[in-house]
C-alpha cells in the first residue's frame, strides 16, 4: 500500500491522526498542493478527482476520500476501533462523523477556500460572501458540538472516535480560514 497525501490539507491530516491512532505506518508520497502536484496526468489517471489524499493498493485499486480510506485501514487493522462496535455505535459515531464534516468542517474549508489568499489556488474564483457565511456556520456548529459535549467525554460518546478526529483537524485549520472562536461561553468546547 501507498498513501499519497497533502501534508498540512486537513482530510490528509484527518487520515493521519487516524494512522496514528491506530499505530499504522505506510510508505507515503508528499503532493504539494500548492504546486497543483495532485492534478498532474500521473496523479489525475490514478485519482480522475484530483483529491488528496488518496490510497493504492498493491493490486492497483485506489481508494479516495478520507473516510473510504480509514474504512479500509480500520478494517485491515482492526485495533484501536474508531469506527465502533455493535450496531448502535457504529451508527451514532457514523452520525456524528457526518456532522463534523457537513456543519463543522465543511464550512471551515470553504472559509479558507473563500477568504485566505492561498485558497485561491485550490479554489480559482472567491467568493467573500460565501466565505463570511461559512465561518458564521462554523461557529453556529460550535454551539452544538459544545451542547453535545455537556454529557459526553467525546463527540460520539465515552470515547475516541473519528468524529473526534474530524473536529479536531477542522479546529486547527481556523487560523487559516480565519475563524475565531467566541470569547464567551462554549466552555465545553473549549476544553
Amino acid at each position: 500500500m501507498k498513501l499519497y497525501d497533502g501534508g498540512r490539507a486537513p482530510n490528509p491530516r484527518r487520515v493521519q491522526i487516524f494512522m496514528k491512532e491506530k499505530g499504522i505506518e505506510l510508505p507515503a508520497q508528499q503532493l504539494n498542493l500548492n504546486e497543483l502536484e495532485h492534478k498532474t496526468e500521473e496523479m489525475l489517471a490514478k485519482n480522475p478527482f484530483a483529491t488528496v489524499p488518496f490510497l493504492e493498493l498493491d493490486d492497483g485499486t485506489v481508494i479516495a476520500e478520507t473516510v473510504g480510506i480509514c474504512r479500509y485501514l480500520e478494517s485491515e487493522f482492526p485495533q484501536n476501533n474508531l469506527f465502533g462496535e455493535g450496531s448502535r455505535e457504529i451508527a451514532v459515531i457514523e452520525m456524528w462523523n457526518r456532522r463534523m464534516e457537513f456543519y463543522f468542517m465543511q464550512p471551515v474549508g470553504m472559509s479558507f477556500r473563500h477568504l485566505h489568499p492561498g485558497g485561491a489556488v485550490l479554489e480559482g474564483e472567491q467568493i467573500a460572501d460565501w466565505g463570511l457565511k461559512c465561518q458564521q456556520s462554523a461557529i453556529r456548529a460550535m454551539g452544538l458540538i459544545d451542547q453535545q459535549l455537556e454529557n459526553n467525554q467525546y463527540i460520539a460518546g465515552d470515547r475516541f472516535t473519528i468524529a473526534d478526529i474530524t473536529a479536531i483537524v477542522a479546529v486547527q485549520f481556523f487560523k487559516p480560514a480565519r475563524i475565531e472562536v467566541p470569547e464567551q461561553g462554549l466552555g465545553n468546547f473549549k476544553r
